[in-house]
């Protein structure tokens, strides 16, 4: 194997964390590749509105991740849009399988796959994907303009695409299975203070039900009384939970029972030179700026470990290195 086929640093995903990794890495004069098998931006291109974003009062999630992808292809980051079939770690090198069976070749790796929405699992759901059932606000909400729509769940994402629905539909129903939300205070008052959206407390749904045109009633159940009924609506959109995207993490990196990774404080896995960021992380909280942050915790700690692993001189990180990126 020719030491000039090896990047220093291969990247898997393209979100916030993955392009914040690709920027540090290429300020650290890292050879790297990034390697995203669909958009750039993940689940953060698809909301409508980031408000706490730290110099961004209001913007959209697709503009931000414009700017992250801009900022990192002005260094010169060399992308590849392909699938990732496989991580194997090795002992000179990592290696990163793509679908089309070619190989990569890296001293270090870093994961940034993210995740996907939970399912309800309810009757009707499976069915439906598409025809009344969503996961994302922005992406459908167009489609049920001056309709009545559904959207179950009680943390941020579920307010956030509430109030985003309120702007289009005729009315919208948020079920939660709970008798609070565990949204954020401010979204909260805002939901509440909506008048287009009426909370269904301690409820869950039983059913999806659709005719030939697409979702057209929900299946209710209060969980405090029992009673059941059903809601005519002609669309749901699901926020219940986030499921980390782990299929690609190799055997010997532990994770937690809820399949999150464990990593120390550079962000580095159990197998040395696998670094893990983002949503795929177990960690506190989940925010587009902590991702971003574990990008270039990441990046950093990377370019450490591949100096160490071509013989070079271990440093300190220079001051300049940790600078902001103007």
């Amino acid at each position: 194997m020719q030491e000039e086929g090896i990047y220093d640093l291969i990247i898997v995903g393209g979100g916030p964390a993955g392009l914040s990794a690709g920027i540090y890495a290429l300020r650290a004069t890292l050879k790297t590749v990034l390697v995203e098998k669909g958009l750039h931006g993940g689940q953060v291109a698809m909301t409508d509105s980031v408000e706490n974003y730290p110099g961004f009062e209001n913007v959209s999630g697709m503009e931000l991740c414009d700017k992250f992808l801009n900022h990192a292809k002005s260094y010169g980051l060399e992308m590849i849009q392909q699938e990732v079939a496989a991580v194997e770690p090795g002992i000179d090198y990592h290696t990163v399988r793509l679908s089309d069976g070619k190989a990569l070749h890296s001293h270090a790796v870093i994961l940034a796959t993210g995740g996907y929405h939970r399912k309800l699992n309810a009757p009707g759901e499976e069915e439906h994907g598409g025809k009344g059932v969503s996961y994302c606000a922005t992406c459908d909400g167009f489609f049920y303009r001056d309709k009545t729509v559904v959207v179950v769940g009680g943390g941020d994402t579920a307010a956030e695409e509430s109030l985003y629905l309120a702007k289009i539909a005729e009315k919208v129903y948020l079920v939660h299975r709970r008798d609070e939300l565990r949204a954020s205070r401010i979204l909260q008052q805002r939901v509440l203070s909506e008048c287009k959206i009426e909370v269904l407390w301690n409820t869950v749904v039983t059913a999806i039900k659709a005719d030939a045109q697409g979702v057209n009633s929900i299946g209710l159940k209060n969980v405090r009384t029992g009673e059941e009924r059903e809601l005519p609506a002609y669309g749901i959109f699901i926020f219940v939970g986030f499921v980390p995207n782990n299929q690609l993490v190799p055997a010997g990196v532990k994770m937690n029972a809820e399949g999150y990774v464990l990593s120390d404080e550079k962000c580095e896995t159990s197998i040395p030179g696998i670094f893990v960021v983002g949503d795929l992380r177990e960690k506190y909280a989940k925010q587009i700026v902590l991702a971003a942050a574990d990008g270039c915790t990441a990046a950093l700690a990377a370019a450490h470990y591949v100096e160490s692993r071509k013989g070079a001189e271990v440093c300190e990180v220079p001051q300049s290195a940790t600078d902001k990126v103007a």
